[in-house]
């Protein structure tokens, strides 16, 4: 079925990155995949052009790479609600705009997309409706997740390819470090991207990795592990473009990147640490091994979220490559023992790699997001 040509999607920024991460990669695939008319609402434009540098923070109004791109303000403008609306991860639309929606003679296509989440229950509640019980409109609970009874994950027809075609590509490797102002890795060196919450142990990995025999490169966001840094190094974390060292480790600091040169530095590490879900799903596509810091919640409810996907990623693993993964995310999202767990999971590294091509693969069977939310919509309109 075609699916319907207007969309609405509708993003706040809640935690600086994911949300709006989520977002920018889903409006722009529905666009550049399937052809639709995508306007994507933003209430911070700021956050926002950390991820695409293309964006001006300026403007209210603007086109970027085949999506337009609105500012979310109040009051908010009077205009034609999409057939298909799409309110990330429950935020709550703006009433003048649902009271448009129910004025619709054609009521619209209205869609909650979920977070994305490896537990039981994501599969029961996938596609379950809510009437309004105000307004003559239902709201449709899309799931992202990892089984086949699930939305599926993002994945854009050409990443593969494009991975592919870096990591093979050795003039590009090294013109993306020297981008970053590095050299290309020397011999024996592990180059690491640390992407992690406030809070994080982190000092305790600087501490395995000054001692090593071998040099390792840790790259690290600017503003991000600024409290480890502190700890370890016993110095404010420099601006973007610093670098300190101690040992066979150098920390070197790195401009925010947008998503593109991103997924880059995930496909040249030899190791990721990803957190939340923009980077914790594209660290699945970089093939890597890698680390996943869940989202921090109240009564630790992260950490279950954290069990339901070591359960589903972890299968078909041999037992000790599981139990040095197992322990060392946990360790990792619990603050608890990092440095204790860390040698253990790297010396899995080769197995873990081999394992993060399988679980790619298997990903893929399950189907995209993007192709699978426009079906979604198509036999619902």
């Amino acid at each position: 079925m075609i699916p319907p040509k207007h969309w609405d999607l509708f993003c706040r920024v809640v935690d600086n990155y994911g949300d709006i991460g989520v977002c920018w990669r889903l409006a722009r695939q529905l666009a550049a995949e399937h052809g639709l008319q995508v306007r994507l609402w933003v209430d911070d434009l700021i956050a926002f052009r950390r991820l695409c540098h293309d964006i001006d923070s300026g403007l209210a109004t603007q086109s970027c790479r085949g999506v337009e791109v609105r500012h979310w303000e109040d009051p908010f403008p009077a205009v034609e609600p999409a057939e298909v609306v799409v309110e990330a991860f429950a935020c709550e639309l703006p009433e003048r705009y649902v009271q448009a929606m129910a004025a619709r003679s054609e009521k619209p296509c209205w869609i909650n997309l979920e977070y994305l989440s490896a537990e039981a229950w994501v599969g029961e509640c996938h596609g379950l409706t809510s009437p309004s019980p105000r307004l003559p409109l239902t709201k449709h609970f899309f799931f992202p997740g990892f089984a086949a009874d699930t939305g599926g994950v993002l994945l854009e027809r050409d990443l593969d390819a494009r991975r592919r075609d870096f990591q093979q590509d050795a003039r590009a490797q090294t013109a993306f470090w020297q981008g970053l102002g590095l050299a290309a890795p020397g011999p024996g060196e592990s180059r690491i991207s640390l992407f992690c919450y406030a809070g994080s142990r982190a000092e305790e990995l600087f501490t395995d990795w000054s001692g090593q025999e071998t040099p390792v490169t840790c790259l690290v966001p600017e503003g991000i592990a600024g409290e480890a840094i502190a700890a370890f190094f016993g110095q404010t974390a420099p601006l973007a473009g610093g670098t300190l060292r101690r040992g066979s480790l150098q920390v070197r600091i790195l401009p925010f990147l947008d998503q593109d040169d991103y997924d880059r530095l995930l496909w040249a590490c030899d190791c990721n640490f990803v957190r939340g879900e923009d980077s914790f799903l594209r660290g699945q596509w970089a093939l890597r091994p890698m680390a996943w810091q869940p989202y921090p919640q109240a009564e630790a409810l992260h950490l279950h979220k954290l069990e339901a996907f070591l359960r589903c990623y972890g299968q078909g693993l041999p037992e000790g490559t599981a139990h040095a993964l197992w322990d060392f995310w946990r360790a990792w999202s619990r603050g608890e023992g990092v440095g204790t767990a860390w040698p253990a999971f790297w010396a899995q590294r080769t197995a873990l790699a081999g394992h993060a091509e399988a679980w790619a693969e298997t990903l893929r069977g399950n189907g995209d997001l993007a192709a699978r939310l426009a079906q979604f919509c198509a036999v619902r309109l």
